[in-house]
């Protein structure tokens, strides 16, 4: 069995492995208009119907997006989680916004060196007066709640800790997702090939980590400093 479109593919008798590579999302309007496929997408109407045929005990899920829409992220790990067997997931390069709460469906769940997490709060466009602006913020919170949820039953972290993490629209390295409960096992760095543009993110991202720590040791070093010589001046 195999489906180029979804990437399914029998591997043996035992697993199926399933790729959600591009763009969580339906098709668009000029898509279905013309009948066009976009063989970098994934959408849970087509995913449903695959998942269907999965015969094997066993399924893979290997991801690279940067996400999508919402609803068929969380519509995706419903169906996943319903899986009758062993569901794996694995971060071929980033698990970003919806596809990250996808990789949560997984009960072994990796994230290997080369991998990245990412989770925010939903976002959308608007326009209109402070009334609508208004409702729109209280839209946004509750389209929210439901990753929030997922997550914080699925990892060791509160709901105050994960929030926090969604405000600031938090990369999460395999360490981090392994130390915090997103991923339940450490792997090395994996066989599947990122492209440039994903290499170019990693070493972004990795870079302003490594930045922030280094901010964060000069503000405790110098509010050290600063108690001391506020001490010492009290003294004189």
């Amino acid at each position: 069995m195999e489906n180029n479109f979804l990437r399914f593919k029998k591997v043996n008798e035992q697993e199926t492995e399933l790729y959600i590579y591009g763009d969580v999302r339906r098709k668009d309007i000029i898509e279905r208009w013309f009948g066009l496929e976009d063989q970098e997408r994934t959408d849970a109407f087509t995913l449903k119907d695959a998942l269907a045929q999965v015969d094997t005990p066993n399924l893979t899920v290997r991801i690279n997006s940067y996400g999508g829409d919402v609803a068929e992220g969380l519509t995706i790990y419903s169906l996943l989680s319903e899986f009758k067997g062993h569901l794996k997931t694995i971060v071929d390069g980033f698990a970003c916004s919806a596809a990250s709460v996808i990789f949560m469906a997984g009960q072994e769940r990796v994230v290997p060196e080369n991998g990245l997490l990412m989770i925010h709060n939903a976002w959308t466009e608007a326009k209109g007066d402070s009334n609508v602006m208004k409702k729109v913020a209280e839209d946004l919170e509750k389209i929210t709640q439901p990753s929030l949820n997922i997550y914080t039953r699925k990892t060791k972290l509160s709901e105050k800790e994960i929030k926090e993490k969604m405000d600031r629209e938090e990369w999460i390295t395999s360490q981090e997702a392994y130390e915090w409960g997103f991923s339940t096992t450490q792997e090395r760095k994996n066989e599947y090939m990122q492209a440039l543009e994903a290499d170019f993110v990693y070493d972004l991202v990795m870079k302003n980590k490594s930045l922030q720590k280094e901010v964060k040791e000069l503000k405790q070093k110098t509010i050290k400093e600063d108690a001391w010589a506020s001490f010492f001046n009290k003294k004189n």
